[in-house]
């Protein structure tokens, strides 16, 4: 029966795709190239009202396949990929920027931007408004490409001086490209969404051409728009931006200052600190206690050095003074109970001495404050040290041991 039919090719589609799907997994290409082929020659019609229809199937497992599959070529995926292009209406601009990426992925730049061109030259009814935003990406893509030749002209310009600006025929070129590179990266970050690329090359074009403002602004309103997601490169843009201007370190702070909030752990949050320790307003040095214990607790910033030697100096600072040990006394309180295990184990000590004796100063210093002269790490270290007889772990050892108190207080 018809009903029969319909059930026994929908089971053995299903087994295809199942024995498709285990032979990609296990990397085996030419078993699934051969199974891909007897499930496009079983297909009797397109199921097209389902979630992933057999013909969007059939371009991913196919794109995928000859991707990895040792005897395929360029030439090979250029003829699937044009046949895939025609097999869907609904996915053909999808499918015109995949093949862009593999053309890119091979060096094939030339290829990649003819292929732009002519996707956005396309047009089918309804449909061209129903994929306005694959379009929107084709365009940015191409103004990519755009920015990538205005770069290369840009290079060769200068590599010959202020003589070469002579050369009107390469100047005209690079200042064409840069008019059709800004017109369609301007567009595609106006857009909410993440587009760490195409602000870094659209604000690159204005700071050449001294449009310092309009970088500004677009800078600040892919960091600060509340349209767009959360992320934490459009403020190192903005903080990069601002350092090359020479802005106000009010500016720069306040760009770190929510990355820090957003990413604690992030690589700045060492330039962040040192910010904070040179400023004369006690706010913001606390503030600098709080980023860089904030950073140490990532496994990520375990053994490194500038950061414990940031800790420590500042630590050092506190205790000689004897002026807002309160200020450690708060962010020891929420780690005291896991700290010693997470860096001042004395496996760790041990570790450390024998691999890095800069970091492993640092860190017994910290600890020797936070834990006392009796800590595990400390005492390892300081005796380790004294028995190398080098200075500064001696120096180190008295120090401690002459403000032993404080930890006391710290420790309550």
């Amino acid at each position: 029966s018809s009903h029969e039919h319909k059930v026994n090719f929908k089971k053995s589609k299903e087994a295809c795709l199942s024995y498709i799907q285990d032979a990609m997994l296990q990397k085996q290409w030419k078993r699934a190239a051969e199974y891909l082929t007897f499930y496009v020659e079983s297909l009797e019609k397109d199921y097209s009202r389902e979630p992933i229809s057999p013909s969007e199937m059939i371009w991913r497992i196919g794109t995928e396949i000859l991707c990895h599959h040792s005897h395929s070529s360029m030439k090979e995926f250029n003829c699937f990929i044009e046949q895939m292009k025609t097999l869907g209406v609904k996915r053909y601009l999808k499918v015109c920027l995949e093949h862009v990426f593999h053309l890119l992925c091979n060096g094939q730049i030339d290829e990649a931007y003819q292929n732009l061109s002519l996707a956005e030259s396309w047009r089918f009814g309804e449909q061209t408004a129903l994929q306005d935003k694959e379009m929107k990406l084709i365009q940015a893509y191409r103004g990519l490409l755009d920015y990538y030749s205005w770069s290369k002209q840009k290079n060769v310009l200068l590599e010959r001086g202020l003589d070469g600006f002579a050369d009107l025929s390469v100047e005209q070129e690079m200042h064409s490209c840069f008019r059709k590179a800004a017109v369609n990266l301007k567009e595609i970050i106006k857009i909410p969404g993440v587009w760490d690329l195409f602000v870094k090359c659209y604000v690159d074009l204005l700071e050449f051409y001294g449009d310092h403002n309009e970088a500004r602004q677009v800078l600040n309103e892919y960091a600060y728009n509340s349209k767009f997601p959360a992320n934490p490169n459009a403020h190192v843009y903005l903080y990069q931006f601002l350092k090359r201007q020479g802005e106000s370190k009010k500016s720069v702070i306040s760009a770190l200052k929510i990355l820090h909030d957003i990413v604690p752990s992030h690589e700045l949050m060492i330039d962040f600190n040192t910010m904070l320790q040179k400023s004369k307003k006690r706010k913001k040095r606390r503030l600098g206690l709080e980023v860089i214990f904030a950073a140490l607790d990532y496994a990520g910033w375990k053994e490194n050095v500038k950061a414990w030697s940031c800790l420590a100096r500042q630590v050092k600072q506190i205790v000689i003074s004897e002026k807002h040990l309160d200020w450690i006394k708060q962010e020891w309180n929420s780690r005291k109970d896991w700290w010693p295990a997470f860096h001042f184990s004395r496996y760790l000590a041990k570790r450390n001495w024998q691999e890095n004796k800069s970091l492993s100063y640092e860190k017994a210093l910290v600890a020797g404050i936070l834990l006392g002269k009796d800590g595990k790490y400390f005492k390892y270290v300081s005796h380790q040290g004294c028995k190398a007889q080098v200075k500064r772990f001696r120096i180190l050892k008295k120090f401690v041991n002459r403000h032993n108190p404080v930890y006391l207080r710290i420790s309550g």
